[in-house]
């Protein structure tokens, strides 16, 4: 069995109650994506994109603009989702969290920031969804 890597595991740890708190309660997971709605990925240095439908992620790289296609497991804390899976065989953890995103390069605002391991390399990104978009040119 595969071990959660460090940042699903601070995204989980994040949905516990506080411990030896007797005023701990529970909280509430994130719903703030809908399980229907498909979340579109962006990132530069180095740039990378895709999308997650379901439990189907895309993973896409300038030198692999088809990109790679493979099954990832969904997971909500109580500040955003986390998605599992294995790319290339290399662990694939992302996480999205809700909070204003600029990729840097355009004029858009973005209303998620993503985490990124794959393997032991860390990347930074934004999200959107379809029903969450982005603000901002279309084409910048």
């Amino acid at each position: 069995m595969r071990m959660v890597p460090v940042a699903a595991a601070l995204l989980l740890a994040a949905c516990q109650p506080g411990r030896g708190s007797p005023d701990a309660s529970p909280t509430e997971s994130f719903s703030g994506i809908a399980d229907d709605e498909v979340i579109f990925l962006t990132g530069t240095e180095p740039f990378w994109g895709g999308e997650i439908k379901g439990d189907t992620a895309l993973y896409t790289t300038p030198e692999n603009q088809d990109g790679a296609r493979f099954e990832v497991e969904r997971f909500a804390g109580n500040n955003g989702l986390g998605f599992n899976g294995a790319l290339d065989g290399k662990p694939f953890d992302l996480t999205v969290t809700p909070g204003e995103c600029s990729d840097g390069m355009s004029d858009r605002t973005y209303p998620h920031t993503v985490t990124l391991l794959i393997g032991e390399e860390q990347r930074q990104g934004c999200a959107w969804t379809d029903a969450q978009p982005f603000s901002g040119p279309e084409n910048p």
